[in-house]
């Protein structure tokens, strides 16, 4: 199994100006081959290939203007070819836009595929032999594959080792669960239990209003502007990683608990629409959460199963089945008029969905289209199982 495993460098004043080196030269390569293609297909209307651009990199290397791109690793440029070649290749396959030329105002980061070794605190890779120094806060076992280098708007580095090496999956505990996402509370199960959201983005907001205000008196370009920034950007990088902590502890909270897991295929692309609550949508993050579940399921041998999003989970008492379709988004607890069953919003929904959950599973329909029909009486014969492929996280 492949894993990939974070850590902050520490490099010196000499290895920042190698680095950065780095950075410009994998970008320019990157820049120069893409307005090539597009050239050459506006032209001729014909595709360059990965081998066509390798073989004009080794020219481009020999003539006089370009001779600086040999001071930099010369299989980080080959990748970033390959990268330029997988771009194309999800575009016509239709999995992602037109590529993009990159920008030096964004995140930079190159990779070393091949000869990269650690010795103790030393990252040793190819024009840095000396090695530069990270933060090893973790220990990893397995063979180093390759590492990625990068630097955020803080101005701080990281590499990311790629390790092959193997897992040891979670115990069994066969248990099941239903559960609910919200905003309120982040994730609500058919057991009763609630995480609470932190909503980290109201929590630092006034913070971060403060200091974009000083970024909006100064002059843009000069130094005191660029500092500013800075400092914005770290507020920034402490909402994310304050969030990403949050969830992966709950979503490896679940996966040691229950083997198979219930949850509602949510639109959230439409959802976030509403302006209304599309902030407080966007800081609770249910699409990073869903997918720290399903790698982590396929990692332990857990199920994730998802119900058609259009199941009126929280509408349907879990009692009697009574559908109340009056119940607006306002009303967090209400009394059935069936049974004059008192529930909870949230909770009901989530028995709802492990009901349903079962009732498919059971039944063997373990997929559905996306957005499918609903049945006359309201509820949905159609569901997806989401095996998760990925093999490698942060």
């Amino acid at each position: 199994m492949l894993k990939s495993y974070k850590f902050k460098l520490l490099p010196t004043e000499d290895q920042i100006v190698l680095l950065e080196k780095h950075f410009g030269s994998v970008r320019f390569v990157y820049n120069h081959f893409l307005n090539k293609r597009k050239f050459e297909y506006e032209l001729n209307k014909q595709s360059l290939t990965f081998y066509d651009d390798s073989k004009e990199l080794t020219k481009l290397k020999k003539q006089d203007e370009y001779k600086w791109l040999n001071e930099i690793n010369s299989q980080s440029l080959q990748y970033s070819l390959k990268c330029l070649d997988g771009a194309y290749n999800s575009f016509f396959k239709k999995r992602s836009g037109f590529p993009k030329f990159r920008s030096k105002k964004s995140i930079q980061s190159y990779t070393s595929p091949q000869t990269v070794k650690i010795d103790g605190d030393l990252l040793k890779i190819t024009k840095f032999r000396e090695g530069i120094k990270f933060k090893k806060h973790r220990k990893f076992f397995g063979n180093v594959k390759q590492c990625t280098i990068s630097k955020d708007f803080t101005n701080s580095y990281f590499v990311s080792i790629l390790i092959d090496t193997n897992h040891n999956p979670l115990p069994n505990t066969n248990k099941e669960v239903g559960i609910d996402l919200g905003i309120k509370d982040l994730v609500i199960t058919s057991d009763g239990n609630k995480y609470k959201n932190n909503k980290y983005t109201k929590k630092y907001e006034r913070n971060l209003k403060k200091h974009q205000k000083h970024l909006s008196r100064k002059k843009k370009g000069s130094n005191r502007y660029k500092k500013q920034k800075i400092k914005i950007a770290k507020i920034h990088k402490k909402i994310t990683n304050s969030r990403k902590d949050r969830l992966h502890k709950i979503s490896s909270d679940l996966i040691k608990k229950y083997d198979e897991i219930y949850i509602e295929d949510l639109d959230v692309k439409k959802m976030i629409g509403n302006k209304q609550i599309s902030k407080q949508i966007q800081d609770s993050a249910w699409s990073t959460f869903v997918f720290m579940l399903e790698y982590k399921s396929n990692w332990n041998n857990k199920k994730i199963t998802k119900i058609d999003r259009y199941f009126p989970s929280s509408k349907t008492c879990n009692c009697c089945g009574f559908i109340n379709q009056d119940l607006n988004l306002s009303i967090r607890e209400w009394k059935c008029p069936s049974c004059n069953s008192i529930l909870d919003r949230d909770i009901n929904a989530s028995k709802n969905i492990l009901q349903e959950g079962i009732k498919i599973s059971s039944s063997g329909l373990d997929d559905y289209n996306r957005g499918g029909k609903i049945r006359p009486d309201g509820t949905s014969g159609e569901t997806i199982k989401t095996d998760c492929v990925l093999q490698s996280t942060q």
